[in-house]
């Protein structure tokens, strides 16, 4: 299978979606300039869908409301703001999501329940529905409006981001495209982080579910920022068949869309930690010999979450007993005399056995702007690879002052 990836895509180079943005003001400091309501709609029938979404016990209103609408519909269309969370404000958090669908899918022409909600920015704050209603009245979808939605959807990131790829499934061209927010309280177990996908193929309702939920596990679920599991994270992939392949449920097919599905996953996930809150440096933790998968994926998670480790990054500090302490807390199986570690190729352990390195040489390389630890466990054939970013002054700083 062969993916080509689209210059400047956005979630509209799938056919037949439409975007738009506003700036409503939802935040009243917030620029006039600053686009802060938009909406993402499939135009069609036979719509099919699938949503991941936050496990935090402390679950924003959109969330609940999102969740209970794709239960009972294909998704047809997201509202979207930022600078509100629309979390921990009691009952009317819920009266106030349900309206935001209402508002929408009244301005697109769908029925409610074809409508998903999601909000990104203060939590604890009532939403300002006069505003919310202005914002969702002043939209106009276009098919060029992909990078507004993309724009519309941050908070703290400094740049959008944005993805698209073709793939052939049936006979036909078939277009896989993404955005996501997030580049703070980055840790999604579905799992403020948001992704929302979309394409042109016709996929079937379980199969989406089972692919999205793959793709999810080997990409959004392996990044960290700073370990903290937002109340609003949330993942939604609309597919609308205007590709007119036949409707993907199985065998090739699922692969090949699932191969595209998580080429813009993993590209977006990237993004995010590599724009993390501070951030200069990408870190990837490779976990290779593992008892299985799952203790391949704990062991990477434990690590790219470490203060330590991401402090070191931040200070080009060779301390790679961060790493095997992170390692050591994991509660994957790990024998000590089995672990070898790479750091950026350099190996500073084998077999259990501290090796002697070029220091001044492990000093410059991370410097670089991307980092690579290979951790291999020498007891199987489970692998996992996560994605987290350094801590930094500015982290500190950024959110020191996020409410003031």
């Amino acid at each position: 299978m062969s993916l080509t990836p689209i210059e400047n895509g956005s979630v509209t180079s799938p056919r037949g979606f439409r975007a738009g943005a506003v700036h409503a003001g939802i935040r009243s400091d917030t620029p006039p300039d600053v686009l802060d309501v938009t909406i993402l709609i499939a135009d069609g029938e036979g719509t099919t869908g699938a949503a991941v979404f936050t496990k935090n016990r402390v679950t924003a209103a959109p969330v609940i409301v999102s969740r209970e609408h794709i239960e009972r519909a294909a998704p047809r269309a997201v509202v979207v703001n930022s600078g509100n969370a629309n979390a921990a404000v009691g009952p009317q958090g819920i009266a106030d999501a349900r309206a935001t669908a209402e508002m929408a899918a009244n301005r697109l022409g769908l029925s409610a329940d074809e409508v998903l909600v999601c909000s990104t920015g203060v939590i604890g704050v009532p939403m300002p529905m006069s505003v919310m209603r202005g914002g969702i009245e002043a939209v106009e979808p276009r098919a060029d409006g992909g990078h507004d939605f993309a724009q519309a959807i941050i908070t703290t990131d400094t740049r959008i981001k944005e993805c698209a790829v073709t793939v052939q499934i049936g006979g036909r061209t078939v277009t896989v495209a993404g955005a996501a927010k997030g580049s703070g309280m980055i840790h999604p177990d579905m799992a403020t982080m948001l992704a929302f996908l979309t394409t042109d193929a016709a996929v079937e309702q379980d199969c989406l579910r089972r692919v999205i939920g793959r793709a999810v596990d080997r990409s959004f679920n392996m990044i960290s920022v700073d370990g903290d599991t937002s109340t609003n994270d949330t993942v939604i992939m609309i597919a609308n068949g205007a590709a007119g392949n036949p409707a993907v449920s199985g065998g090739e097919d699922e692969a090949a869309i699932e191969e595209a599905i998580t080429y813009v996953s993993l590209e977006l996930a990237r993004a995010i930690v590599r724009d993390g809150e501070g951030a200069t440096t990408l870190i990837e933790i490779n976990v290779s010999g593992a008892r299985s998968d799952d203790d391949a994926r704990l062991a990477a998670r434990v690590i790219s979450t470490s203060p330590l480790v991401k402090t070191a990054v931040f200070g080009n500090d060779p301390n790679w007993g961060r790493v095997m302490m992170a390692l050591g807390r994991s509660g994957a199986d790990v024998e000590e005399s089995r672990v070898t570690l790479h750091f950026n190729d350099i190996c500073v352990l084998r077999d259990g056995q501290a090796q002697p390195f070029p220091r001044e040489e492990a000093v410059e390389r991370m410097k670089r702007p991307d980092v690579r630890f290979d951790v291999a466990l020498g007891l199987g054939d489970g692998a996992a690879t996560a994605w987290t970013c350094d801590f930094s002054y500015e982290y500190v700083r950024i959110n020191g002052e996020y409410t003031t």
